[in-house]
């Protein structure tokens, strides 16, 4: 059962009308009132802007989406690879020091400090110099 229709009467330029008739073959449709109700339903979308897909053409969606794909797998490879090397570089420091739990929790603690201190921008020059300052 087809949805129930509200009569809605507009009044609109000779130019607007002009470009709706003009127009209606490329929006693929069949009568003025179809088109000005997608452009209403098109307007309302664009001004909550909740659902993009639309008033965004699908290919456009399509190409972010492939372009985030892409960023997030690469950021994921280079995740992988870091953690790699920093297991290997905590074994290599594990097998050389000989550290209790307590001291480990200890200095877990003040990097975490640490870390958020400087919002996660961290260099190894920078841990040597304040390492050396509290010498």
């Amino acid at each position: 059962m087809p949805e129930e229709k509200v009569r809605f009467q507009a009044r609109i330029s000779p130019d607007t009308d002009r470009k709706i008739k003009e127009l209606m073959p490329k929006a693929n449709c069949q009568s003025q009132n179809e088109f000005i109700e997608n452009a209403l339903k098109f307007y309302c979308s664009y001004l909550t802007t909740q659902d993009t897909t639309e008033f965004l053409p699908p290919i456009f969606v399509h190409a972010m989406q492939g372009t985030l794909q892409c960023s997030e797998d690469r950021i994921a490879r280079l995740l992988f690879k870091l953690t790699v090397e920093i297991s290997m570089m905590m074994n290599v420091l594990a097998a050389g020091l000989e550290i209790d739990s307590s001291q480990l929790d200890a200095l877990r603690w003040r990097c975490v400090q640490e870390v958020k201190k400087v919002n996660g921008t961290i260099s190894f020059k920078d841990t040597l110099t304040k390492n050396q300052r509290e010498e």
